[in-house]
């Protein structure tokens, strides 16, 4: 991989279902059987707390190889009021381009954007081990607890970053998940129908 050999652009309509094959072929029997994600950034795209101008694609030789995407939503703090953020995700490569730097060329020059663009913060769910590369640690640390979940549970997989220096000094409370992540099981498998037969794996390691 060279700095020459891909491009980093804004998802246009033509790129729709092309980039939700290959976040199908990306999330699919990973994290559940089967997999969500490609209905979900079909469903996002019409979502009001959808940024449109963080709706990104990663493209190799004309093949669009990556996406990421970014949401708004809010922390409500402990004294009521509350504060602006950015959700991320999904997030993804191609399989076969996964582990060779790409993801995280596309995850930096994603953040490098939304700072650019004014947003204070980025929290949201995934591995410390490889975000954390990228600036991220556990929202614990800045005072932010994971939607409705106890104090004592464990919010591991919770992280945020701040896009601009000290945004989140002096902000605690919970972090709330945009409601367009929300999805029902029959709607996604009424959506996948429409993308070629795949078999769906229960495999060791799936969180669902």
């Amino acid at each position: 991989m060279n700095k020459n050999d891909y491009i980093i652009r804004l998802e246009e309509n033509k790129d729709y279902r092309e980039v939700e094959n290959l976040v199908r072929e990306s999330f699919w029997n990973i994290y559940r059987p089967g997999c969500g994600e490609h209905y979900l950034i079909h469903v996002l795209r019409d979502d009001p707390a959808f940024v449109k101008e963080l709706d990104f694609v990663m493209e190799k030789d004309g093949i669009i190889i990556g996406q990421n995407m970014f949401m708004k939503t809010i922390i409500k703090a402990d004294d009521g009021k509350t504060t602006e953020v950015l959700t991320m995700g999904p997030i993804c490569i191609a399989p076969v381009l996964k582990r060779k730097g790409y993801g995280k060329i596309l995850l930096d020059y994603s953040l490098e954007m939304a700072a650019k663009l004014g947003f204070g913060a980025v929290l949201f769910e995934g591995n410390i081990d490889f975000y954390g590369k990228s600036g991220f640690d556990y929202a614990k640390k800045f005072g932010i607890s994971y939607n409705d979940l106890p104090a004592d549970a464990d919010t591991s997989f919770f992280l945020c970053k701040e896009l601009i220096p000290r945004y989140l000094d002096n902000v605690t409370g919970a972090y709330l998940t945009p409601q367009g992540y929300e999805l029902d099981e029959a709607d996604i498998d009424e959506f996948d129908k429409g993308f070629p037969p795949k078999e769906k794996l229960k495999l060791p390691g799936q969180i669902f």
